[in-house]
């Protein structure tokens, strides 16, 4: 579980392939953060492993299956990435909770910058009904406010829009972020498991 508070911006040093997906090596640079082996860290959105790690630099299995339904399959050298450690009962919840499982990747539409930067986001059918005024999203791992949901003419939901403050901005990867380009998302774990029990119920009733 982590808390969508960037610790760390890091960058792709190395992508391996290997037989059941690839081998990512990362540059934490200053972060003072060594995780042992077998640690939690989000990567970028994702919950992924250490399986080695040194002052700087960390290593990660990425399953097939990840980089099919993440952005991590299109991480190549240079890439940056947006690092979090996992949290502990000791961590202060400054963000929502973002287990680091990616529901699906969406694409920045439009990026408007200036004194108020405003991001907007075409969400993948899947996450279309978690997303409401003002509630969470992760966006490659960061936590943010929906300040609006985008709806077409026949209402329906295509999407969102977050405000990107000037410290979000010198934190995390989204500084970089364009038109056109894919992010993961992550909806809010509750509003998923009010959704789920709220289906189940209506599929329990008769008639």
């Amino acid at each position: 579980m982590f808390t969508g508070l960037v610790e760390a911006v890091g960058e792709v040093r190395r992508v391996e392939s290997t037989p059941v997906g690839c081998r990512l090596e990362i540059d934490s640079g200053d972060w003072d953060y060594v995780p042992k082996q077998g640690a939690s860290v989000c990567v970028s959105g994702c919950c992924l492993t250490a399986v080695a790690a040194e002052s700087g630099l960390m290593g990660f299995d990425v399953v097939h299956r990840t980089l099919e339904m993440t952005t991590l399959g299109g991480f190549r050298p240079g890439s940056r990435v947006n690092l979090e450690r996992a949290a502990t009962l000791d961590t202060l919840l400054g963000g929502h909770l973002v287990q680091g499982h990616v529901d699906g990747t969406g694409t920045v539409a439009v990026v408007q910058e200036g004194d108020d930067w405003r991001v907007q986001v075409e969400a993948p059918v899947e996450i279309r009904p978690h997303l409401v005024d003002r509630g969470s999203i992760a966006i490659d791992g960061v936590s943010l406010t929906i300040a609006r949901v985008l709806r077409n003419q026949e209402g329906a939901v295509e999407g969102f829009e977050v405000a990107l403050i000037p410290e979000t901005l010198a934190q995390t990867t989204l500084v970089d972020r364009k038109a056109g380009d894919p992010v993961n998302l992550e909806a809010d774990a509750m509003a998923k498991m009010i959704a789920a029990h709220v289906e189940r119920i209506l599929a329990d009733r008769p008639g």
